[in-house]
């Protein structure tokens, strides 16, 4: 049985006017976690916002108690070189650092200021994360074949093995777009290989979609429009989470 559904809308979708508030609102909705997307207009073309913006959002949404809580920070960090940040978003409230596999060989510098000219790789990358005492989590862009996770998720060593895949259905980088069933044979590909794993999926999912996610084996369901440009937020998290559930045996 896959793990429960977990519903992680995606503040990207916002009104940043009120950012504190619409969390609040979000969660008080029922949504499980809170997906937070960090562009650097380098590895996508996109810009949003930083860890000094997460760190104030944090002071409105309580730290979850445990691991996958409710209240985790799931930050999607579309970013040329991750390992540069950790650290930073620790401090600022981050939970469940998420990195792309594409962005994974670049500098092994351990702050934004550092210069060095060695390189990272997805495995010491996770494993630095855990070192610092957040969840890991590896994502894939849909150019990128799921056979390059084989031997991360693999990995002897258990610190080097992710706490989450995320597989993207839309091209990472803005808000809104049309969902990609082409990446789902992944989402099948993982879930029947690794039963108990989180499989995250993020771009264009809302109702109309879910069923096909949920079918494929996601458990972690990414909505942004879907969820905070709906009439009833609630209503559609709850969708979203039974169907995942009532795919998976849960219901």
């Amino acid at each position: 049985m896959a793990p429960k559904a977990i519903i992680a809308p995606s503040i990207l979708s916002a009104d940043f006017a009120q950012l504190g508030a619409d969390c609040v609102r979000t969660m008080e909705q029922g949504a499980d976690w809170l997906h937070v997307d960090i562009m650097d207009g380098h590895f996508v073309p996109n810009i949003t916002f930083g860890a000094p913006v997460v760190a104030k959002v944090r002071k409105h949404v309580d730290k979850p108690t445990g691991k996958y809580g409710r209240g985790t920070f799931d930050c999607h960090m579309m970013i040329a070189e991750p390992k540069k940040w950790v650290r930073e978003f620790q401090k600022a409230g981050c939970d469940l650092y998420c990195f792309h596999y594409e962005a994974a060989f670049s500098s092994a510098a351990e702050s934004p200021e550092a210069k060095t000219d060695a390189k990272t790789s997805p495995k010491e990358l996770i494993r630095y994360i855990h070192d610092l005492g957040l969840l890991a989590g590896i994502a894939l862009k849909p150019m990128t074949g799921v056979e390059v996770l084989t031997d991360i998720l693999e990995s002897a060593d258990e610190k080097e093995r992710p706490d989450m895949v995320l597989i993207m259905t839309v091209e990472p980088g803005f808000g809104g777009q049309k969902f990609m069933a082409s990446e789902l044979p992944k989402v099948q590909a993982l879930r029947e290989k690794y039963p108990e794993l989180n499989i995250e999926v993020d771009g264009g999912l809302g109702p109309a979609t879910i069923g096909q996610a949920a079918d494929a084996g996601a458990n972690v369901i990414v909505a942004g429009s879907a969820v905070f440009g709906a009439q009833d937020p609630a209503q559609v998290i709850s969708v979203l989470r039974d169907t995942v559930n009532q795919k998976s045996g849960r219901l």
